[in-house]
């Protein structure tokens, strides 16, 4: 499933079935090139350094080793699909909206989890796990994906049923969604 941004300077397109990022530049070129070193997203927030509240460490822990298998397991240029895949599913069970505290909960727990993680644990990662670690509860928040121009920049995060967004700075706006999942406007 491939999904476009156009910004008028560059037009962004995302595979969400491989995890190619490309760019196009009007007049430039009539087919995409791809974005160089493109990251799958970054955030400012204080990883790890805020303690979660509430007892959602170990369940943290377990949604993060899962985002990681779920990752790890087969090929690498699915593992994007297999991500949004799990996204979708968990919040397609989940009929009781998250509330912006248990919310945040969540996403700090995640953070604090993966301040010990070994591997590569960023936005995607860490609102990934956000979710599953809602879903385990019943909880549901929509999940989005978007793009910031020049220089060209994605990143993951979760909001609440409202739109606010969940430990994330105000700077998030600036990205435009690409994908979200789990809106209730979509069921």
């Amino acid at each position: 499933m491939k999904r476009s941004v156009d910004f008028g300077h560059v037009r962004v397109i995302v595979d969400y079935r491989t995890g190619r990022v490309r760019c196009q530049v009007p007049g430039r070129s009539p087919t995409p090139v791809v974005a160089p070193a493109a990251s799958w997203g970054s955030a400012e927030h204080p990883a790890g350094i805020e303690r979660p509240r509430g007892v959602w460490s170990l369940a943290a822990v377990a949604a993060l080793v899962a985002v990681f298998a779920i990752k790890r397991v087969g090929g690498r240029a699915a593992a994007m699909h297999r991500v949004t895949r799990v996204i979708r599913a968990a919040a397609w069970a989940c009929r009781r909206p998250a509330t912006p505290e248990q919310a945040g909960s969540a996403v700090l727990a995640v953070r604090h989890a993966a301040w010990l993680s070994p591997g590569r644990t960023a936005c995607l990662e860490e609102s990934a796990a956000a979710v599953m670690l809602l879903a385990a509860r019943g909880l549901s928040v929509t999940w989005c994906h978007g793009v910031a121009p020049d220089p060209v920049r994605l990143h993951a995060w979760v909001q609440t049923e409202d739109g606010m967004l969940v430990a994330e700075p105000e700077s998030t706006r600036a990205y435009t969604p690409v994908l979200v999942i789990g809106d209730r406007r979509d069921r």
